[in-house]
């Protein structure tokens, strides 16, 4: 492909996901000639980092039409675009993954509703319109189980666990009118991901399997590869095969899952998109997430997955005891890299960056946790006054 061929990306969503997306696409220019994402936020991380920028929320017609007009193709950093709308724009530019995939995964009872009618391992769910089909689910699931919006629902927001009955109410209300799910809670022996691709000629690939270790329901720490057994790596990586088989459209998508008591693999959720488990891959893999998601939409062959040393990814995450501007984090140690998203303002638990930790020369897991104890004192946000 020349220069001339290359192609105008849109992206609905210019966070630290389409910044990285962006810089991605900066070293394939002769595959991606210019970057436009959609966002609210003036001057958001992608456009930090070169991005032409419509100031608009995700959601807005106009502004997803204008995108639409402007770009050869389209994806997403976030899964709030309309995609009603993205359906009705394929006329103009070509979307991936498909406008029907983002459909289906944005409504999580759709999401599991799907995934069970093509035989892949959920836990059990019903829909709720009303506070006696909680009661009604509650003596099917028993206690606890979790209350969950149906869209518009991350890094836990969306979420109650009910542990008991008298706690049914207050969770119903929380949602304040929002269309629900009921889900049984699975007591998972830990929370593990794959981050799969799959190109537009319908080839796929898989990245090792890692563990995430979460803090308030938000990703803290993922470890590639995951402390699991070949057993439980060979059934999550059948599991996710299968998801990418039935799941329309190509790209990038991050696959939560729940390892059980009994080495069983449930999934959790499902993102049609780049995820925040897969930024150890910049620097531990042969070919990064944002690089194979580019990939994968422009029908280019997929690059290795293989994973070159044993790394941690830690999330740079908010301090809960202030909100404001903070001071600029410098963490210097061997094997480290940093990356700082550009956002001007902390808030409490919001994510401002991450370090990816690499395994020196015959450096176990075990032993980069124990180094990794001794960084997180340096990897705390201060407030710039």
């Amino acid at each position: 492909m020349n220069e001339a061929m290359a192609k105008i990306l849109g992206i609905i969503g210019g966070g630290q996901l389409g910044m990285m997306i962006t810089e991605a696409a900066k070293k394939m220019p002769e595959y991606v000639s210019k970057v436009i994402v959609l966002d609210p936020t003036e001057n958001c991380p992608a456009a930090q980092v070169g991005a032409e920028q419509i100031i608009a929320d995700f959601k807005e017609k106009d502004a997803i039409v204008e995108l639409s007009k402007k770009s050869d193709i389209i994806t997403y950093e976030i899964e709030s675009g309309d995609s009603d709308v993205l359906k009705s724009v394929e006329k103009n530019a070509e979307i991936n993954p498909s406008p029907e995939t983002l459909h289906t995964i944005q409504d999580k009872f759709l999401q599991k509703t799907f995934l069970k009618e093509h035989n892949i391992p959920v836990p059990e769910f019903i829909e709720v319109s009303n506070i006696e089909d909680v009661k009604e689910g509650l003596k099917q699931f028993g206690y606890p189980a979790l209350l969950k919006a149906r869209r518009d629902a991350y890094d836990g927001r969306g979420n109650f666990k009910i542990d008991s009955e008298d706690m049914i109410q207050t969770s119903f209300d929380y949602f304040k009118g929002q269309k629900l799910m009921l889900e049984k809670f699975v007591p998972f022996k830990m929370e593990v991901s794959v981050i799969a691709a799959r190109n537009t000629k319908g080839q796929i690939t898989t990245f090792p399997l890692v563990e995430n270790i979460h803090e308030e329901n938000i990703l803290r720490e993922t470890i590639a590869p995951a402390r699991v057994s070949a057993d439980v790596t060979q059934k999550a990586e059948k599991i996710a095969n299968q998801t990418m088989d039935v799941l329309k459209g190509a790209g990038v998508f991050g696959i939560e899952m729940f390892v059980t008591q009994d080495d069983q693999i449930v999934i959790n959720e499902i993102a049609p998109r780049v995820h925040n488990s897969g930024h150890h891959t910049l620097q531990s893999s042969e070919t990064s997430q944002f690089e194979q998601h580019l990939r994968a939409i422009l029908g280019l062959e997929l690059g290795s997955t293989k994973l070159l040393r044993p790394t941690i990814m830690y999330n740079i995450l908010g301090a809960k005891s202030f909100q404001g501007e903070y001071k600029p984090l410098v963490i210097p140690d061997q094997n480290l890299f940093l990356k700082m998203y550009g956002k001007k303002i902390s808030k409490p638990m919001r994510k401002l960056g991450h370090f990816n930790l690499i395994a020196g020369n015959n450096e176990s897991v075990e032993e980069l946790l124990e180094k990794l104890e001794t960084i997180k004192p340096r990897a705390v946000v201060q407030s710039a006054d």
